[in-house]
């Protein structure tokens, strides 16, 4: 049966424009766009909240929904994905998340607020997210060079936080939020071309092409390493989510000046360039569970030093490069893995299962923040309850045997 036939047989070889370069080049500007603009949306909480009199739980819930919306779409984008490939889901996504934008921009009530920043925003990037790229590049690259293509996505995403979070800022300071999101929309109706490029797979064994989405389902859910990593990724989400969405706020509550809130999120951004490509590095050398636990030791003591230190520009510039340095360096190791557990004919799927726990993480992270700073009037209690989480995070990720499952090993 032909490959137009049967969706789930092997593709042909890929058309020569489209070389590994021009791959690696259309999905790290995806990513960059598809990660920047939604890093730059913590700029707008204070704005938003000002100009309509919402408390910031109110802006934090929109988030909060809109985590948890793109970790529940995002295994069935996978699957989508795994399926009929990523550039449509890629396309698509990209014009709903430009359609949530343009919605946003002219966002003047709560439930406009959540149909448009929760709602669309939430589904859309579920379809043009870096999940999506870096399941495409573990089924595009050649698998020698498929932990660099992931180290790489993901620097990308970082660098979309570096370039984009201060551009945002500069178009709110110049034009307002409203025209500045517009001006967002824009930019993201660009991710929708990019995505026809990663289109398609390289062909994989026959044994692993036989096996179906129910059944790479059953077979991730008893294998207790996956479990481990999904419940590991967990805690990415939550410190993730409630940095980038609390930490703007946060800093001009300690008395300092707004600006820098943009100029931290873009160091973070600037800092995890360096960090996601070395971990992808080293992530196709040395151990990648051990590689995992000692990230999220790292950001538990990084995280405990900022809160214990005095207020300071130096001290959050300093914080803002160190948690830079592990921020999304969890995830070329984190998808790695998933492809070395099972292979890469249902990696789009499985790795949304375990996005799915980053986006629970993320929502909570997002919404205790605001929760608790309307009901204390301080962050606090999460700073210190993602200290802990990070520990536990080391603890899960140590476990972890990494080793394909018997199926893939026999077939390979």
């Amino acid at each position: 049966m032909s490959s137009a036939a049967d969706p789930l047989a092997p593709r042909p070889a890929l058309p020569g424009w489209r070389t590994p370069a021009v791959i690696i080049t259309a999905g790290c500007l995806l990513a960059l766009l598809s990660f920047g603009i939604r890093a730059s949306f913590g700029l707008f909480l204070a704005p938003m909240s000002g100009d309509f009199g919402w408390g910031r739980e109110v802006f934090a819930i929109a988030i909060a929904v809109q985590n948890l919306l793109w970790g529940v779409c995002q295994p069935v984008a996978g699957a989508v994905a795994d399926r009929y490939g990523s550039g449509r889901v890629l396309a698509g996504g990209g014009l709903l998340y430009a359609a949530g934008l343009f919605v946003m921009a002219g966002a003047s009530t709560p439930g406009l607020l959540m149909m448009s920043t929760g709602l669309m925003v939430g589904v859309g990037i579920s379809g043009a997210s870096f999940a999506i790229v870096l399941a495409a590049f573990t089924r595009l690259m050649p698998e020698d060079r498929r932990s660099w293509a992931l180290g790489l996505g993901t620097a990308a995403g970082s660098a979309g936080q570096f370039f984009v979070v201060p551009l945002g800022q500069a178009f709110i300071s110049a034009y307002g939020w409203s025209t500045a999101l517009t001006l967002f929309g824009f930019l993201a109706l660009v991710m929708v071309p990019l995505g026809a490029t990663l289109a398609g797979r390289r062909p994989e064994s026959h044994g692993a092409l036989q096996q179906s989405s129910a059944g790479a389902l059953a077979e991730a859910f008893r294998h207790p390493s996956y479990v481990l990593l999904t419940l590991g990724f967990f805690v990415c989400g939550f410190h993730v989510s409630f940095i980038q969405t609390h930490l703007p706020p946060y800093i001009t509550d300690l008395g300092l000046d707004s600006g820098l809130a943009a100029w931290a999120l873009a160091i973070v951004g600037g800092a995890n360039i360096v960090g996601a490509y070395t971990s992808g590095m080293l992530g196709g050398r040395y151990s990648k569970k051990y590689l995992l636990s000692g990230l999220y030791l790292a950001r538990s003591a990084v995280i405990a030093v900022f809160v214990l230190l005095p207020a300071s520009e130096a001290g959050v510039l300093i914080f803002a490069g160190a948690m830079g340095l592990l921020w999304l360096s969890t995830i070329p190791l984190t998808s790695g893995l998933v492809a070395q557990f099972f292979g890469t004919r249902h990696m789009a799927m499985l790795f949304g299962i375990v996005f799915f726990s980053h986006q629970i993480g993320a929502f909570l992270g997002v919404w205790l923040g605001g929760y608790f700073f309307d009901v204390t009037g301080s962050y606090d209690v999460v700073w210190w309850g993602s200290v802990a989480l990070g520990l536990l995070a080391a603890a899960l990720h140590w476990p972890i045997r990494e080793a394909p499952v018997a199926r893939l090993a026999a077939a390979q």
